[in-house]
Parts: structure tokens; C-alpha cells; sequence
């Protein structure tokens, strides 16, 4: 590899042919601050379109600014980062960019995490000197997100995620000049557009233009509701990140704060979500054995691959996609569906509660989820299983709304019966952790033997496409597991194509799955951020004494009290599903 050498404020740097100014500073610990430039370590992709030009630097000999970001080094270079008249320039197009932006800072959703905020107070802004008219745009909320377009600086990263992480393609630039706005096709609302609800776009978003719609007040008017129950849920890779929102490192798990923050904040019953998970496995698992008893018997309706249906982001992006492939995913609810649905009839007649005097909360990683509780397939006489879903970083800013002083907590354990669940549960944070707690599950179920070795190494990994072959006893059982929109979607094309060679694949819509869901902690793509949420999932599942879902006692009696058998007929009326082909969904475009 060629290798070129420049100064950069004085600094002698010998970098690769081709890369940017931008990349060549961060490589001797020189900033340039930018806004529209991101690069997403986890997946090697840069986002580079040199549109906010806030990166601007001098370079020696030539007669323009140049934006740090897009412009590629060269032989003896001179830049100059910091020069009076880079500083003037940047603080004019900050300017520049505030004079078109709305001044409502102190109520918006993103004040404290907007880049833009951040920047303007770095350079010292306390005026703006540009006045004129102001672009606007109508406010499209969706079930899962809101676009206030009012805010968004063009910076492209949430197109750059929607079609090239994602290849859903729900967002592109739209119109010229004055009216150029970030939208989906045709301008029409995102929920009638081919938008999953991963919230990638929001994870990446320097502004208030996209967030995700806040549940918490409801939630709030819920607790102080007497007439009702209120009972709460947290998803396995919560635990893993909401530390991050206090000051504690990524990766620091802290499970039973959570817990006793949540009952400190009026919620009558604490519970888990890896329970549902533990009772997914058993549902999921049973389906796999017999639809690979149905393929070696000779069945012609064995429907292989079966696909995970854990995530409702996947999910939607195959109803949109794949509509011919629908045939194929697990009928298996999601573990926050299954939850509510059993939270509203096992339990709560358990503790004498009437359905509708029962209110159930989730706690999750993902946007999608709340989508996936509003679809009506999910409620009863227009009742949900699950009546609000809040993301982790909701939690965050509701916990220190109530003045908890979360750090100096005492751990408390999860109420039961619904709080007891093994290691299998926590790892569906992880990619390839759903596939691995159904193996351990479905091996066992299988063969009638133990496993000598609970983990399944050649599942776990950050690769966007892996597979592996996992013996069971003389079958040999082909495994695939993808992360990532972009990913599925070789997956499934190789499906359609009559080609692919496995029995069974696991896809997660975010990459790496739950822990860097839209609704975590914005990580920016930071790969050891991610990675130490891993460790943090299986570091809670090795310390679980069942670590298999078979083998969780409480779910164990749930089914010999209430449920029956796995995949009977009590089970399948509660914890399974039906998908729906949404290629053709009707569309509302707007022209004003």
C-alpha cells in the first residue's frame, strides 16, 4: 500500500493513498469538528458527503477551503486546521445552519444529545446575524418515529443507513434548493412507507429531526391511575447499556438497579423479559424439531428454513419484501408479545385483575417495538397484550425525571412468577443468541442427552453473515445467522432462489443485535462500546444457574397449569401469530 506523508498543523503524518484529511488528523489526535460525517467502526462504512462543511481547512496553496471529510491527502501537503480564517468560516456556516433551524432547544427531544447544540456552544455562538425566512415542513409521526423535518441539517446520515446499512430505502433526498427535505418517496408518511422501525436513522441523527415517539407521560398518567396494575418489563440487553446513561461504562450490567429503580417508581410488579424469552425457545424450539421431523419423514410441507421471529424490525422488513416467503418464519411471537399475552390472562388471573385493569409496560432496546404493540393482531377486543413499549434511553430520562439516585441503588431481584429465566434468555440481546438458546434447548429435546458444553461457540461472533453445522447426534443441523437489514436480505434472496443450504437462520435488524438497537444509548457505531454490551450478555448468562430455557422451573408450571404442551392448542392461541404481505400497502402522498 502506498503510503504518503504531509503536515498537518505542524505535524509530520504518513498515512495511505486515499485517505481524507479528516482521517489523517483523528491519526494524530488533531479534531475537526463535523456534522455530517460519521463512520460506523462496527461495520467499516463511512459517511462522507461533504454537504455540512463545518470541516473545513486550509490547505497550502490552494485557494479554497477545503472540507476535511472528502478531500483525499497528497504528497508534502500543508494543512492548516485552525487558522483564523477556517475559524470564521466554520462559525458562519454553524450560523448559517442555526438561522434555518427552529430555537425551541429547551423542549426538544434530542437538547443535550444534538450535535448541532453541541458544536454551536463549542464555537461560542450567541447570535445570529442572518435573518430571513425559515424552511418548514409538516411533522409526520408514526407509530415508532417522528420526523420533525423543521430540524434536520441535510446531513444524509439517515439516508446513508436506511438504504446502504439497511436496504430498506424508506428515506432519500427529495426536491431542490430551499425545499430539498429528507423524506420517503413521494413525500408520503413513514408509516405508509416501506420504513421498518429498526430507528437506525434516529441512532445516527445529529438533531431533533429524527426521535422516537415518547411514551412516558402515559406511562406516568398509568401509574397514577388507581384503578390499575401496572406491570413492567425489561428486555435482556437493557441491562447491558442503561448504566451508560448514568456515567458507568459501557458494558457495566446493572440488572438489579433497574429493578429497584422500576419499584421505586410505582410500578407494582417488576419482571423480565428473558422469562418470554425462555418461553419463546420452547415454543420456537418445538416448532424447529418438528419441522425437521417433517423434512427427514419426507414431507413435502416441512417449510426449511424456518426463520426467527423475534424481531419486529426483521419482521416488517420481510412483510414488505418478502411477502412470498411469509410461509416460512416461526409463527412464534416476539418474547414482548408472548409476555404480554400471558401477563393479561395466566397472570393475571392469578392475582384477580380484570384484562382491562391490567396495564402492561415493556422496556426495550428497539423503536420497532412499538409498532409491534399497536398491531391489532396483538390485542383482544381492541384491548393490547402490551399497552406502551419505552426505549432504553426513555427509562434513562424517566428515572431521573423521578429523582432516583440510580448509582447508589441496592440491587433487587425481579418479582415472580414472571421474573425467573435462565442464560438462554438473556443472550437474545446478542446476534446469534436466540439460534444458540433454541439449540441448547432443541439438542437436548432431540437427542435425549445433556450437553457436555452449554455455549455454541461457532454461533457467537460479529461476522454480518455466519453460519455453522451443529451435530445433534448424527444430524447434522446447518445454521445461518445474519445481523443487519442489508444482510437478511442475501439471505433471503438466496432462499427465494431455491439456494440456501440451511435448516434454520436467526436474524437480528440491527447490527449486532438488540444491544445496539435504536433505542439504546447512542453508540455512533463505536465498536468496543458494542462489544463490551456483549460481554456484559454472556458475562449475565454464565453467572445464571439454569442456563437452559427447558429447564426454568417457573415455565415448566406455566405449562402444566395453564398452557398444556409447547405448540398445543392453548399456546398457539396466546404466544403465535400470522404475517401479512405489505408490499402493496396503501400509500398517502402529500404535496403541500
Amino acid at each position: 500500500m502506498e503510503m504518503i506523508e504531509l503536515n498537518i498543523d505542524n505535524k509530520v503524518v504518513s498515512v495511505e493513498k486515499g485517505t481524507t484529511i479528516l482521517k489523517a488528523a483523528h491519526k494524530v489526535g488533531i479534531d475537526i469538528p463535523t456534522l455530517c460525517h460519521m463512520e460506523l467502526h462496527n461495520m467499516n462504512i463511512e459517511n462522507k458527503p461533504g454537504s455540512c462543511r463545518v470541516c473545513v481547512v486550509e490547505v497550502d496553496g490552494r485557494r479554497n477551503l477545503a472540507p476535511a471529510c472528502v478531500t483525499e491527502v497528497a504528497a508534502g501537503m500543508v494543512v492548516n486546521t485552525h487558522t483564523a480564517r477556517v475559524l470564521n468560516a466554520r462559525k458562519t456556516i454553524v450560523e448559517l445552519l442555526i438561522s434555518d433551524h427552529p430555537y425551541d432547544c429547551l423542549v426538544c427531544a434530542k437538547s443535550g444529545n444534538c450535535e448541532l447544540q453541541s458544536i454551536a456552544h463549542k464555537f461560542g455562538i450567541r447570535r445570529i446575524h442572518f435573518k430571513g425566512e425559515k424552511s418548514t415542513y409538516r411533522r409526520d409521526t408514526s407509530p415508532s418515529i417522528i420526523r420533525d423535518v423543521d430540524k434536520c441539517i441535510m446531513c444524509r446520515r439517515c439516508e446513508m443507513m436506511c438504504n446502504e446499512v439497511q436496504t430498506v430505502g424508506a428515506l432519500s433526498a427529495v426536491n431542490r434548493g430551499f425545499i430539498s427535505v429528507v423524506a420517503p418517496a413521494f413525500e408520503m408518511d413513514l408509516e405508509h412507507s416501506p420504513c421498518t422501525y429498526c430507528g437506525q436513522c434516529v441512532s445516527v441523527c445529529p438533531t431533533g429531526a429524527l426521535t422516537e415517539v415518547d411514551s412516558t407521560n402515559k406511562v406516568l398518567l398509568a401509574l397514577m391511575d388507581k384503578s390499575k396494575t401496572v406491570v413492567v418489563q425489561t428486555a435482556p440487553s437493557v441491562r447491558a447499556a442503561l448504566g451508560e446513561e448514568f456515567g458507568l461504562p459501557a458494558g457495566t450490567l446493572v440488572t438489579g438497579k433497574m429493578v429497584a429503580a422500576l419499584r421505586s417508581m410505582g410500578f407494582k410488579y417488576v419482571f423480565d423479559t428473558d422469562f418470554a424469552a425462555d418461553l419463546t425457545i420452547m415454543e420456537e424450539g418445538t416448532e424447529l424439531l418438528g419441522r425437521l421431523k417433517a423434512q427427514l419423514a419426507g414431507e413435502s410441507n416441512a417449510k426449511l428454513p424456518i426463520l426467527t421471529s423475534c424481531c419486529p424490525g426483521w419482521v416488517n422488513f420481510m412483510e414488505h419484501n418478502f411477502p412470498d416467503l411469509l410461509h416460512i418464519p416461526s409463527t412464534a411471537k416476539s418474547p414482548q408479545q408472548m409476555f404480554g399475552a400471558i401477563a393479561k390472562s395466566y397472570f393475571a388471573d392469578q392475582i384477580g385483575v380484570k384484562r382491562q385493569d391490567m396495564v402492561v409496560v415493556s422496556v426495550m432496546p428497539c423503536l420497532a417495538k412499538k409498532y409491534e404493540c399497536q398491531r391489532d393482531e396483538f390485542k383482544v377486543d381492541g384491548n393490547p397484550d402490551v399497552d406502551f413499549s419505552m426505549t432504553t434511553r426513555e427509562l434513562a430520562d424517566f428515572i431521573k425525571q423521578s429523582n432516583i439516585d440510580f448509582l447508589n441503588l441496592p440491587d433487587e431481584d425481579f418479582d415472580n412468577p414472571l421474573g425467573e429465566s435462565t442464560g438462554a434468555g438473556v443472550i437474545f440481546g446478542n446476534t446469534g443468541g436466540v439460534i444458540e438458546a433454541a439449540c441448547r434447548t432443541a439438542y437436548e429435546l432431540y437427542t435425549g442427552k445433556k450437553l457436555d458444553v452449554i455455549e455454541f461457540e461457532s454461533l457467537r461472533g460479529i461476522e454480518g453473515i455466519r453460519s455453522a453445522k451443529l451435530d445433534f447426534d448424527g444430524l447434522t443441523l446447518n445454521i445461518g445467522i445474519a445481523h443487519g437489514l442489508s444482510n437478511a436480505r442475501k439471505l433471503l434472496d438466496e432462499v427465494r432462489a431455491g439456494k440456501s443450504k440451511y435448516h434454520a437462520i436467526e436474524i437480528m435488524a440491527c447490527t449486532g443485535g438488540c444491544i445496539a438497537g435504536g433505542g439504546q444509548p447512542y453508540h455512533h457505531g463505536n465498536s468496543e462500546i458494542l462489544r463490551r454490551r456483549r460481554d456484559a450478555i454472556y458475562t449475565e448468562d454464565e453467572g445464571k444457574t439454569i442456563r437452559k430455557s427447558h429447564e426454568n422451573p417457573y415455565i415448566l408450571k406455566l405449562y402444566k397449569d395453564f398452557l398444556g404442551q409447547p405448540c398445543g392448542h392453548k399456546s398457539h392461541e396466546l404466544l403465535h401469530t400470522v404475517y401479512y404481505d405489505k408490499s402493496k400497502d396503501e400509500v398517502t402522498i402529500h404535496h403541500d
